[in-house]
């Protein structure tokens, strides 16, 4: 297919997207609405005048989705980016300094802090320069893939010139879509919850019974993520790790869908697709591992290496046994969670 083909394919796409976005649901209508809030509460506060006497408390409030109105998770990393809070602001100098050229300042800010990454430097850009700059996180990257426009980039290519790259497909796309880079954004969370089947986390029909196993299973997500190194795969296995972005192995974007857990050999390139088994059955876990372990294959295997999946649930039934048994390439863990009450020793009298 044609290169304007496909693009103009993917502009149907999401002319779908936004009139749904745009249809006057509360739930994405609230977040588009907060963009005038949000610009004129945080472009003061990384306007270069104001920089040099940012605080820490101040930036950690920019990393909350209560007061971005955009972006969750960002806060993860917050207590590492604010270590060394002089570091913190002689990169945010640089990178808003619009004298120097995208690719060049980008690049060296995300290096310069551990933790920043592509997600939190572009989404400051966002904020500063709401007409300019889109934002590069893994939703964005799923959807741009999802619609199959995301770009090839030749070996070496830098993180700010790959980022360069994706802001003119960006930007292109608001201006085509006769929309904003705040609101395009809201689109491609849109696209994957509905095209590509990435629900929110809690749904309104959800039963009581359901959304307790849910948070279980996202405690347990977000406990490998954050516990890695402690874990038995983390000895073999170390979380993808891509362009600063430390947690780029957390629900990784492939266009298909988001991988809960993508990691790569200590010693090698092999890589690890890991899906939790949650609410669907068995027969949709094991297709969806082999689907994200064939995009694997495709996009991001090196000559020589492999790819293997792993799935964790919380039990076992027959389907999913027999089905390991001919997919060789595929294992499966079993978690329990414990629960324990303590008398509190040298407290308590007869």
């Amino acid at each position: 297919m044609r290169e304007d083909e496909i693009y103009q394919r993917a502009l149907g796409r999401l002319r779908e997207v936004s009139r749904r976005v745009q249809s006057g649901d509360p739930f994405y209508q609230k977040f588009i609405d907060a963009q005038d809030q949000v610009l004129a509460q945080y472009q003061p506060m990384f306007n270069q005048e104001y920089i040099p006497k940012l605080t820490k408390e101040e930036f950690h409030s920019f990393l909350l989705l209560k007061n971005n109105k955009h972006w969750s998770g960002l806060h993860r990393l917050g207590s590492r980016i604010c270590e060394n809070m002089e570091g913190l602001r002689q990169a945010l100098l640089l990178l808003l300094d619009e004298s120097v050229p995208i690719e060049r300042r980008l690049e060296e800010a995300v290096d310069t802090v551990p933790g920043m990454g592509r997600a939190i430097a572009t989404g400051i850009l966002l904020i500063t320069h709401p007409q300019k700059y889109g934002v590069w996180n893994n939703t964005s990257e799923g959807g741009l893939k999802a619609v199959e426009l995301w770009p090839s980039f030749e070996r070496g290519k830098t993180l700010g010139e790959r980022y360069s790259h994706i802001n003119s497909i960006l930007t292109q796309l608001a201006e085509a879509l006769e929309t904003d880079l705040w609101t395009l954004d809201m689109f491609w969370y849109e696209l994957l919850s509905q095209e590509v089947g990435e629900k929110p986390e809690l749904e309104e029909e959800t039963t009581a019974a359901q959304a307790q196993q849910f948070g279980l299973e996202r405690h347990l997500h977000d406990f490998l993520r954050d516990n890695w190194d402690k874990t038995e795969l983390g000895k073999a296995w170390t979380l993808e790790i891509e362009d600063g972005e430390l947690e780029s192995g957390y629900e990784y974007p492939t266009g298909i869908g988001k991988i809960d857990l993508l990691a790569r050999d200590r010693n090698g390139n092999d890589l690890l697709v890991i899906e939790l088994k949650r609410n669907q059955t068995s027969d949709e876990t094991i297709g969806q591992v082999l689907r994200y372990m064939g995009w694997v294959q495709e996009h991001m295997l090196e000559l020589g290496a492999t790819v293997r999946g792993l799935i964790i649930a919380h039990r076992a039934d027959e389907r999913i046994r027999y089905a390991l048994k001919r997919a060789e390439d595929v294992d499966l863990k079993l978690y329990q969670v414990e629960f324990h009450l303590h008398d509190p020793s040298g407290l308590l009298t007869e």
